[in-house]
């Protein structure tokens, strides 16, 4: 009796164990960003998502474990000939996701090898189409291009590519010492016409100088002249003012007697000197008869004066 009752305990524990066993290999914790794919006999049945997820022991397994989270493959370097004819060694780095676990496990037998083929192949006919220049010139261009060609052939594989990013573009080495030549020619281009126009525009302020020198020297040689006729002018009217000063004066005094004493005077002091300029000049002077007299000597010298006056203007 003791004895079967310890063969159904052990029994019992045993199938305890089994029962446990069971359980927990029907428990299936899926990881964040990962899916986990069951077969049931060999065929798909389900996609596991993240959290807690139960299968049937023995009759469901897990067939593929399939990352969701974004990677970065490294594509291996490799040639490539440009439009040119240029043999150029090309590497990048490619970042792509798994959006369809079902078609990246059983539309493709290893999904990343698929791809980075791919962006191998893609970048080789990418390169193709561009010429040398346009490589370095245009490397946001070409990435884009190889992630467009990427994705439409990768669709199937439930594969998206984020972006393609290339590392290094190594040109021969004859390519590589002609742009060096043709990057110190420009260099030098560059220098001479910086130097060239430094000295056009020294030259064009010198000229700018001796412009606006010139245009103060002549700013000043008129003002000097303006100030001068200015100051000529007020000369004049300053000797005009003394001389009209000068004749007010003289007529004033010649309104009264002692000024008409001095007129008759000086009248007869000119007709002597004009007597004696005519003599110099004739031997023979007539006279009236009554010369003697003061006022007959004016009025001769006044005649003389007059006629003196005439010749000259004649």
């Amino acid at each position: 009796m003791e004895l079967l009752l310890e063969t159904l305990l052990s029994f019992e524990v045993i199938l305890l164990i089994l029962v446990l066993l069971l359980i927990k290999s029907s428990i299936k914790f899926v990881p964040q960003n990962q899916a986990w794919l069951v077969e049931r006999f060999g065929k798909y049945q389900s996609t596991k998502e993240a959290g807690l997820n139960f299968i049937i022991p023995f009759i469901d397994r897990i067939a593929a474990e399939r990352s969701l989270k974004e990677q970065a493959v490294d594509v291996p370097s490799q040639s490539a000939i440009t439009k040119d004819n240029i043999s150029l060694v090309v590497d990048g780095v490619l970042y792509f996701r798994v959006l369809d676990p079902y078609k990246a496990t059983y539309g493709v037998d290893d999904y990343v090898f698929a791809v980075t083929q791919l962006a191998q192949t893609t970048m080789r006919s990418e390169l193709g189409k561009m010429e040398l220049d346009k490589t370095f010139e245009e490397r946001d261009l070409l990435n884009a291009n190889i992630v467009s060609s990427i994705n439409q052939a990768a669709e199937p594989w439930g594969i998206q590519v984020l972006r393609y990013e290339i590392k290094d573009i190594v040109p021969p080495n004859s390519v590589m010492e002609a742009m060096e030549a043709q990057m110190k020619a420009e260099r030098v281009k560059r220098a001479q016409i910086l130097e060239s126009e430094g000295d056009r525009q020294a030259a064009i302020n010198v000229a700018e100088g001796k412009k606006q020198a010139q245009v103060l020297a002549a700013e000043a040689d008129k003002t000097e002249q303006i100030l001068q006729a200015h100051g000529e002018a007020e000369a004049i009217l300053a000797v005009a003012d003394a001389q009209a000063e000068a004749l007010r004066k003289v007529g004033e005094a010649a309104n009264t007697e002692q000024g008409q004493k001095a007129i008759q005077l000086d009248l007869a002091t000119k007709a002597i000197e004009a007597k004696q300029a005519i003599a110099k000049e004739s031997s023979v002077v007539l006279l009236p008869d009554g010369g003697t007299d003061a006022s007959a000597l004016v009025a001769s010298s006044m005649s003389i004066i007059n006629s003196l006056n005439s010749k000259q203007q004649g």
